[in-house]
């Protein structure tokens, strides 16, 4: 009810979903869907690191190998660091030609994240400080190099 003892109209579900959709074409649009597009890539990337969480320590040291190394943190906490190059890192992998780095953090001796990076990587948002107009171009339709993560030689 308002203010008039009169109810508020009641849209069907189409309709709703019909708005929401103009919403999304009209924002795309208006914003050459750099904005949108990223936001519905963020929200729907897989998060490759997910299924390895709550193995243990020495779990992952089993089918990982032995880390480059550890970084201790308060609490009892530590950040294992691997370079590797392809699915994940593997015993026995050497670092010189590796392309991706993972830091994978343990609390009470459990795997709580994992986070993973392209060692050429770049913010998307570089193109912006160049002040060269072409190269400002280039790299603003460059996408930034990225890696993947597993832990090919553990079972999940």
């Amino acid at each position: 009810m308002h203010a008039r003892g009169e109810q508020w109209p009641v849209r069907p579900i189409g309709a709703v979903f019909a708005a929401a959709g103009l919403a999304c074409l009209l924002t795309a649009c208006a914003g050459g869907l750099s904005g949108p597009e990223q936001a519905y890539k963020d929200l729907t990337r897989v998060d490759y690191g997910k299924p390895y969480i709550g193995m243990s320590k020495q779990q992952v040291i089993g089918c990982a190998g032995q880390p480059r190394s550890r970084i201790p943190a308060s609490g009892g906490a530590e950040t294992l660091i691997y370079h590797y190059k392809g699915a994940g890192p593997v015993p026995g992998g050497t670092p010189k030609d590796a392309t991706c780095t993972a830091s994978l953090t343990f609390e009470g001796g459990t795997l709580v994240r994992v986070n993973y990076a392209h060692k050429d990587g770049r913010s998307p948002y570089a193109w912006q400080a160049e002040k060269d107009p072409e190269k400002a171009e280039k790299l603003k339709r460059e996408v930034p190099p990225t890696c993947v993560f597993s832990l090919p030689r553990c079972q999940r």
